[in-house]
């Protein structure tokens, strides 16, 4: 009887963590708000479907240039012909707004090689730039890089909060611009019926538990050649983009001539960005967010789905 009674206690306080694990939890994540109208996003403009059921904002709050962290990966396997932009990379990061913090990054065998880690400098980050090896597969995939990157994100300037009276690092508005021809190798053929990658799949969740819109520049490689693989790199470098509330930018199957035109629309993606603040339950499995707006001209974009209790610190001057 002893043994029921223990057994009986210890299954109504494991039932008691789970709930009390799975209740409303403060969250955020970060909508790309692309408007022409005059009239900002608020929390009366601006709807919430959260796993399908009406969830209303609390918040909602314009990302200011301190409270932003914009890591620029590149290919290391991408083509020479690269150096011919590498001053337009160097005027992107000059150009960036003061405060915000940006690090410079080579994929390249799985992971991502820091040049210069975060940093309010922007001279020192547009010094770092050089020439990719431009060696065929010697990024392993961009997807494994992705993975690594944003799973280990480099420190910041982050600071701890309490949220329920639970402490957890409170990480700025973080962004990924990834430069690379965007092919999967590890998936085998790139042909258009084998485009359903698990490591593109893992690299996407591990994003959105990160809480990281992803943005890249399509770029050919010293390696894949062809309409196929520019056609694969291009789709999964999509599938990225909408999963996570970033953009895929390209110009036909070609290397852009210029990437001055996508830098532009990116820097001003993150000037247009907003911390939006609501409640969801649990806080392990994702949840499923859905945003519209009724502002006329305007179109959001937002992570398909979210890890609740994420939290993003993006007030800073």
């Amino acid at each position: 009887m002893t043994r029921y009674f223990l057994a009986l206690t210890l299954s109504i306080l494991a039932t008691g963590a789970v709930q009390a694990q799975e209740g409303p939890t403060p969250t955020q994540t970060i909508i790309q708000v692309d408007s022409k109208a005059p009239v900002l996003p608020t929390t009366s403009n601006v709807m919430l479907k959260v796993n399908d059921r009406a969830t209303p904002l609390t918040s909602i709050s314009l990302v200011k240039p301190g409270g932003a962290q914009v890591a620029l990966l590149i290919d290391d396997g991408l083509r020479l012909g690269v150096g011919r932009n590498l001053d337009e990379l160097r005027s992107f990061l000059m150009g960036l707004p003061s405060g915000t913090e940006v690090m410079v990054g080579y994929m390249r065998y799985g992971g991502v090689t820091v040049a210069q880690n975060f940093t309010t400098d922007h001279a020192a980050a547009a010094n770092a730039l050089r020439l990719p090896q431009g060696t065929a597969g010697v990024n392993a995939s961009p997807y494994f890089c992705l993975s690594s990157f944003v799973k280990s994100w480099p420190s910041g300037s982050e600071r701890q909060v309490d949220l329920q009276q639970t402490s957890r690092p409170e990480a700025k508005a973080r962004f990924v611009l990834m430069i690379t021809n965007g092919v999967d190798p590890y998936n085998g053929s790139t042909s258009m019926a084998n485009q359903d990658s698990p490591y593109v799949s893992a690299a996407i969740t591990d994003a959105q538990r990160a809480g990281v819109p992803v943005y890249s520049i399509y770029y050919s490689d010293a390696g894949w050649r062809g309409g196929r693989s520019s056609f694969s790199g291009q789709s999964y470098l999509q599938q990225v983009a909408d999963a996570t509330g970033g953009t895929s930018f390209y110009q036909g199957s070609l290397s852009p001539v210029s990437l001055t035109p996508f830098l532009d629309q990116f820097k001003k993606a993150v000037s247009e960005s907003y911390v939006a603040t609501f409640t969801a339950s649990g806080n392990k499995d994702l949840v499923r967010i859905n945003v519209k707006t009724n502002l006329a001209k305007t179109k959001l974009r937002a992570p398909q789905l979210v890890r609740p209790g994420n939290t993003v610190s993006a007030t800073a001057e």
